[in-house]
C-alpha cells in the first residue's frame, strides 16, 4: 500500500481531504509546513501560522494520523516572497500562489514527503488528474474541479509531468458545500472556518505595507488619460500591435493626484488612489517604475482597461502536457483565463519563434504584466506562461 502524506494546513480543504483519503484506504500520514512568520502589513483577524498548526494537530489526532512539522519559511521567502518583491519593483503583477505551487508544495515540500518514506503528495485543492497513454508512454493529465465555483487548477498551472505524477486530489469530485457537511458530520475543528485569503501561506495584507519591507515609498504623479487618448490609435490587426503596451507619456494627459509610488499599483486597481470629485471611480490603467507615474482612467468601462490580446516570450512558456507543445508558425483556438475564478475565455494561441500571442475573441479587462495565462482544451489544462 502506498504512503500518502497530506499537505495539512489547518484549513477544511486538507481536512477533508486527509479523510477521504483514509477512508479509501491509503496509509496516510500529514505534514504541516511553517513558511511564513513574519506579521509585517498582515492584517489583524488572520490566524497566524502557530494557530494553523494546531488546528491541523487536532484534525490529525481526530482522524488517528501521525503528524509531521516541517520549517520551508527560509525556501519560501527566497524562492517565492523575494520573486514577488522582484515582480513589484519592476511594475508587474505576479501571481505568489502559482510559485507556491510549482517550488514549495510540489518541490521542496515533496522532497520532504520522500524523505519521510512517503510516495505521493495530497493536497486540498478543487482539481482532477487522470492518465493517458501515448506513444506507449503514460501523461499525465490536470483537469478543472467539479465544482466550477472552486476549479484551482489555474493555481497549478506551472507544475510539470514529475510533479503531477505523484500528486493527489481528493477533493477533485466534490464541492465546497459537500466538504463542509463532511467536516461538520465528523466533528473536525475546522469545520467552521474561514477560507484563507490573500498571499499564500502569508495571508491578506496591507500590499503597500507589506511591500515596504524592501520598496521604499516614493511620492510621484497620477495622470489621468482621458477617453479622446484612444481616437488615434491604428486599430491594427497585425499580432504585434495587438498585444502591445499603449506606452503612455504624462503629456498624454492631465495629473489629478499623488501617489507614494508606482510599484504599489496594478492595472484594473481602484483603491488607494484617493481621487475624488470625479463623474464616476477612477482605475489605474498603468504604471511605469521607470518615471514613478500610475496612469488612470475614469470609469470601469475606460478603453485603457482592455486589451484585445498579450504576449508571452518563449522562455516564460511552460507546457504541461509536452505532448501538445505548439511550434513556430502553428496557430490553435483553445480557451483561456488570466486570473483565478475567471471564467475562460476563447481566445486563438499564436507560436512565434519570439514567444506565443494570444488574441482574445472579446477585449478583457485587466491584462497585467507579471500575471501568469492559463491554456485549456475545455477542462484540461495544457500549459501557462507569464504575461509580457
Amino acid at each position: 500500500m502506498k504512503k500518502i502524506f497530506i499537505g495539512l494546513s489547518g484549513g477544511v480543504d486538507s481536512s477533508v481531504a486527509a479523510y477521504l483519503l483514509k477512508k479509501q484506504g491509503y496509509d496516510v500520514e500529514a505534514l504541516f509546513m511553517k513558511n511564513w512568520h513574519d506579521t509585517t502589513g498582515v492584517l489583524k483577524g488572520n490566524c497566524p501560522w502557530d494557530n494553523d498548526m494546531m488546528f491541523a494537530e487536532m484534525v490529525a489526532n481526530k482522524l488517528d494520523i501521525p503528524f509531521h512539522y516541517v520549517d520551508l519559511s527560509k525556501e519560501y521567502r527566497e524562492r517565492v516572497v523575494d520573486y514577488m518583491f522582484d515582480e513589484y519593483k519592476e511594475g508587474r503583477t505576479p501571481n505568489p500562489d502559482v510559485l507556491c505551487n510549482r517550488e514549495i508544495k510540489f518541490d521542496l515540500f515533496a522532497r520532504e514527503v520522500r524523505r519521510l518514506g512517503g510516495e505521493m503528495v495530497a493536497t486540498g485543492h478543487y482539481c482532477r488528474k487522470d492518465e493517458i497513454k501515448s506513444n506507449n508512454k503514460i501523461i499525465y493529465r490536470l483537469l478543472a474541479g467539479v465544482d466550477k465555483n472552486k476549479d484551482q487548477s489555474y493555481f497549478l498551472c506551472q507544475i510539470s509531468q514529475k510533479q503531477l505524477a505523484s500528486a493527489l486530489f481528493p477533493l477533485g469530485d466534490i464541492t465546497k458545500p459537500d466538504v463542509r457537511k463532511i467536516a461538520s458530520d465528523l466533528g473536525l475543528a475546522t469545520a467552521n472556518r474561514k477560507d484563507s485569503q490573500g498571499i499564500c501561506f502569508v495571508g491578506k495584507v496591507d500590499l503597500p505595507v507589506f511591500l515596504q519591507q524592501q520598496l521604499a515609498s516614493k511620492k510621484g504623479d497620477i495622470i489621468e488619460i482621458p477617453f479622446g487618448y484612444y481616437v488615434n490609435i491604428i486599430k491594427s490587426d497585425s499580432l504585434e500591435d495587438i498585444t502591445k503596451d499603449y506606452l503612455y507619456k504624462p503629456h498624454d494627459g492631465i495629473k489629478i493626484g499623488e501617489h507614494n509610488g508606482a510599484h504599489f499599483f496594478t492595472i484594473g486597481q481602484r483603491k488607494g488612489l484617493n481621487i475624488g470629485g470625479k463623474a464616476e471611480p477612477v482605475f489605474v490603467i498603468d504604471n511605469d517604475t521607470n518615471t514613478n507615474t500610475v496612469y488612470a482612467g475614469m470609469g470601469k468601462n475606460h478603453p485603457g482597461l482592455f486589451r484585445r490580446g498579450l504576449f508571452i516570450k518563449s522562455d516564460e512558456i511552460h507546457w504541461l502536457r509536452n505532448d501538445q507543445e505548439m511550434k513556430p508558425g502553428m496557430k490553435r483556438k483553445m480557451l483561456v483565463r488570466i486570473r483565478y475564478r475567471q471564467p475562460l475565455q476563447e481566445a486563438t494561441l499564436h507560436m512565434k519563434k519570439e514567444g506565443m500571442y494570444i488574441v482574445f475573441a472579446k477585449p478583457q479587462r485587466g491584462i497585467a504584466r507579471g500575471q501568469f495565462a492559463a491554456w485549456y482544451d475545455e477542462e484540461e489544462l495544457f500549459g501557462s506562461g507569464v504575461i509580457s
